[in-house]
């Protein structure tokens, strides 16, 4: 489980049975604990075949139907029911979004899934923490990082303004991990405000 994710659940922030979502779940990294203490879990990835995976790990003993809490789906297009989930992860997947308008429709996809007052967990590369000149610009959002690597990436300023245009609250201060001077990764948490957010 990633250690951020981790600390939501040591400090109280996820009830026992909250129902858990994965949004780019791959073979189940962040589920495993989740499925094991029974708490309704979900899923999608584009990824066939991580979703194989997911499924045989959620059949071992896990209170879920698999085939029905897993889906080969594209986040943004995803076919589950709105306001569904207690809680929504996003780890390591919206910095791979191909520009803009993609990136804006895989984070509308995430939410939209989340119940009021769920908590949405998010990771993701930024450009928070390092100096701008270890960026090189792509177009549309997308950088070429230190690492080798190219990412969407986001700031602190842009953030702050999804986390308004979403009618979310931030539960924590926006946190953001250098590693070792060749990418930054970001933690975003937010609670979802009442009705019709």
């Amino acid at each position: 489980m990633d250690i951020y994710l981790l600390d939501q659940l040591v400090r109280g922030r996820i009830d026992e049975g909250s129902r858990i979502f994965d949004a780019g779940c791959g073979s189940g990294r962040n589920l495993k604990w989740f499925l094991e203490a029974g708490h309704p879990v979900g899923g999608v990835d584009q990824d066939p075949s991580a979703i194989d995976k997911v499924r045989a790990l959620a059949a071992r003993g896990a209170r879920v139907a698999p085939e029905n809490s897993f889906r080969a789906e594209a986040i943004e297009s995803n076919t589950f029911e709105d306001r569904s989930w207690d809680v929504v992860i996003s780890s390591a997947v919206l910095h791979f979004a191909r520009d803009h308008e993609h990136f804006t429709s895989m984070l509308e996809g995430s939410w939209r899934l989340l119940a009021d007052g769920g908590l949405f967990f998010c990771r993701l590369a930024s450009r928070i923490g390092m100096s701008e000149e270890r960026f090189r610009p792509l177009g549309s959002g997308r950088y070429a990082m230190p690492d080798g690597s190219d990412r969407y990436l986001v700031d602190e300023d842009l953030l702050m303004a999804l986390t308004r245009k979403l009618g979310g609250e931030l539960l924590d201060p926006i946190k953001t991990t250098v590693v070792q001077d060749q990418r930054c990764m970001t933690t975003w948490v937010l609670r979802k405000a009442g009705t019709g957010s």
